[in-house]
């Protein structure tokens, strides 16, 4: 065991040989080939390959690095050139019958896989499911989900790619799932709350479906609590599962007194079924590669194998089965954690001697992994814990029992209720740390530019140097501040100036932003389901551009689709006022937001006709409403505002029909905001006169309103007047002159 451990433990220390590993060119051949296929001009990886082979003075490596670009080339080729075999339908109504594993509907007749949404609440198993099947989507928001991206990702050259969403999913019928996966989840769960056996289903089998819908407050998810306190990698299968189990396999041999070839043999054989029982994902894959090949070396006395190139051989299978795995973001987090962590034993190197090794490499461990991963969370989730390095450690403890125990009780299935009361205090106490440090602030980043990566690239070629004694610290402090200097000033020497119509899908959100003042005029909703459109769609696009405060949200009227998001901005983000219209005391959406804003402390204000707020040279007016009679229908109770700066105007008219919009006085304007997304009784033919604008930009996603109505789009086009569409565009930034 202890021969395991230090195994694992001296990644960090130099290679056996001193030479290149043949697999180090191989992968950067493989990772180009793939680019080239894409069309990207990171297809130079290869030349990187090539490069290294030649400093080796390795002629033969370079030809394979050549081979390696090939085969990622080809691989790329297959999983993208394939037809899709779902095409004909798209866009109708259907019942398909498949296999659900909690992430995709596997079906036979045509062999394919698909993506449901909303993700059924059955267990996985055997499915009866109806919907209207669609093609994925991009990302279309600032932050937002990739889902035809992410959806490529997940094809390889053995396992479908899925290639269609089956919407507005209504399940018809199920079956839990049998065989081993059943029997292991039935063990997962036997005799515990809902709320612990979701986590142990999420820790032990990567599914993240039931802890997805757990909260420990009202608008405080648990997976939010896991994201903040820098602990999400927990519910993702990695090396940590693997090392957890196989440590304990090792000892209890070990305790057996069986000999080398047994001991480690045993353990490496049984990561095999190991990965079929947990599915195939990234972090688990290169988990199971890398603790195959370790083990294996073990049980043949090969002694410990070279870390750069065992990681590179990783990636290299990963690669060569799943090339699109490249653009995966739990690819690229799982190597470049592991990559980090090959410097442990440089960086434990640093501090006091007198600290034991164990405790050092646990305290370096969570640092490196979280500065080797950082671009790369900062640039897809907006935030950055800032109490990783307690919270794992405190969570890392439970971990090394709570892991092996739940594995345990999978195995037994139903007979796990014997050691489940054991497992539920376990997961309670794993749950309350997640809880309290959840509660922390985090830091917020915008969008990381080119400009940022060759930053934080830089500053970590300086931080490696350190560590391998080439050059001081303060050197390394001076290159992370002028490199923070270079990438902060642009931003602070031209502050943006735009308005941000945020695609929510059918409902509205719109950014206003200037140098000294942030508006949010609505946060969009989800109407008849429980998706919270401005924690989950809103809130990263405001990260992803940079807003980490909110001056004035203004919650236009009491509709769904335009103010439900609001609770969600206002818990997440600081606020410094909110503007409605009509205090309805008999709403539950404005109650809501209204409890949600006495909550964060946020002051109300019921705007009428001639309020304003100005800065920067624009000035944001009030025109509606005047407040002296309410109407009995929301939509012309809507708060309607007028943009200036010097000679350009627009207006955000919320869902004001005609002709409510006449008595404005809007005058021109050079952009026009559609009022209710295009609907038949707003922007008529005697407002186009009066407003005569260039453009206009109309907020819609996919409805049964018939929005955009055609005889509205016929008075624009009449007008010959531009139309801008969140619907066919995604998220649309018009800058403030």
């Amino acid at each position: 065991m202890q021969r395991a451990a230090w195994a694992v433990a001296s990644l960090g220390a130099e290679g056996s040989g001193g030479r290149l590993a043949w697999s180090v060119p191989a992968v950067f051949g493989v990772m180009g080939g793939i680019q080239l296929g894409l069309g990207a001009w990171w297809g130079a990886l290869t030349l990187l390959g090539v490069g290294l082979a030649l400093r080796d003075a390795r002629p033969l490596l370079a030809a394979l690095a050549l081979l390696g670009a090939a085969l990622g080339f080809g691989a790329e080729r297959l999983v993208t050139g394939r037809a899709d075999p779902m095409a004909p339908w798209l866009g109708a109504q259907v019942t398909l019958t498949g296999e659900w594993d909690g992430q995709f509907l596997t079906l036979k007749d045509p062999p394919a896989r698909l993506a449901v949404a909303p993700k059924p609440t059955s267990k996985p198993g055997h499915l009866v499911v109806s919907g209207r099947l669609v093609a994925p989507e991009g990302q279309r928001t600032p932050g937002g989900f990739d889902q035809a991206a992410w959806l490529r990702a997940q094809g390889g050259v053995l396992l479908p790619t899925p290639t269609a969403v089956l919407v507005a999913a209504k399940v018809r019928g199920s079956q839990a799932e049998g065989g081993l996966r059943g029997w292991f989840r039935r063990g997962l769960t036997a005799g515990l709350p809902a709320r612990e056996a979701a986590l142990m289903t999420a820790i032990e089998l990567g599914d993240r479906n039931d802890i997805g819908r757990e909260e420990f407050a009202e608008g405080y998810g648990i997976r939010d609590g896991f994201n903040r306190s820098g602990l999400a990698h927990l519910m993702a299968l990695s090396g940590q599962n693997v090392a957890l189990i196989t440590v304990v396999l090792i000892w209890l041999f070990g305790w057996l007194r069986w000999p080398p070839l047994w001991r480690y043999g045993v353990p490496a054989l049984l990561l095999l079924p190991y990965l079929a029982l947990v599915g195939v994902s990234p972090s688990i894959t290169r988990a199971v590669i890398m603790g195959f090949t370790v083990l294996a070396a073990l049980a043949l006395g090969r002694g410990r194998p070279d870390p750069s190139g065992l990681l590179a051989l990783t990636a290299l299978v990963c690669l060569l089965l799943f090339p699109l795995w490249l653009l995966d973001i739990g690819f690229q987090l799982s190597f470049l954690a592991v990559l980090a962590l090959t410097l442990s034993l440089k960086a434990a190197g640093k501090l006091p001697e007198r600290w034991p090794l164990w405790l050092r490499l646990a305290l370096v461990a969570t640092v490196l992994a979280e500065l080797g991963t950082l671009p790369v969370i900062a640039a897809t989730f907006g935030q950055l814990p800032v109490v990783g390095l307690p919270a794992n450690l405190a969570a890392g403890a439970v971990m090394t029992a709570l892991v092996p125990l739940g594995f345990l009780a999978g195995l037994l299935g139903p007979a796990a209720a014997v050691i489940n009361p054991l497992v539920e205090l376990l997961a309670a106490l794993l749950l309350g740390i997640v809880k309290v440090f959840g509660q922390a602030p985090v830091l917020t980043w915008g969008q990381v530019s080119p400009a940022g990566f060759a930053a934080y690239a830089v500053c970590a070629a300086a931080g490696v140097l350190w560590l391998w004694d080439r050059v001081r610290l303060r050197t390394v402090l001076g290159v992370a501040l002028a490199c923070t200097l270079l990438t902060v000033l642009p931003g602070k020497l031209h502050p943006p100036r735009e308005i941000v119509y945020l695609d929510v899908g059918q409902g509205d959100a719109t950014l206003v932003r200037l140098p000294h003042l942030t508006v949010l005029v609505d946060a969009g909703g989800s109407v008849g389901s429980d998706y919270d459109v401005g924690g989950k769609t809103v809130v990263p696009a405001l990260r992803a551009l940079g807003v980490r405060k909110i001056d004035v949200v203004i919650g236009t009227h009491a509709d769904t689709d335009h103010m439900e998001g609001i609770s969600g901005v206002l818990r997440a983000l600081p606020v410094g006022e909110l503007w409605i219209g009509q205090r309805k005391t008999d709403d539950p959406v404005l109650t809501a937001v209204l409890d949600a804003a006495q909550e964060a402390g946020v002051p109300v204000r019921e705007v009428r006709r001639g309020d304003q707020i100005a800065s920067d040279g624009v000035s944001l007016t009030v025109l509606w409403p005047t407040g002296q009679v309410w109407s009995t229908e929301d939509n012309e109770n809507s708060v309607a505002v007028r943009l200036e700066s010097g000679s350009w105007h627009t207006a955000l008219l919320g869902d004001l029909p005609d002709p409510a919009e006449h008595f404005l006085g809007l005058g021109h304007l050079n952009l026009l905001k559609v009022a209710h997304h295009g609907s038949r009784f707003s922007t008529d033919a005697g407002l186009l006169r009066e407003t005569t604008p260039a453009d206009a930009v109309i907020s819609v996603g996919r409805n049964t309103y018939g929005h955009p109505n055609p005889e509205m789009l016929g008075r624009l086009g009449a007008a010959a007047v531009k139309v801008w569409r969140t619907d066919q565009l995604g998220t649309i930034r018009w800058p403030i002159p």
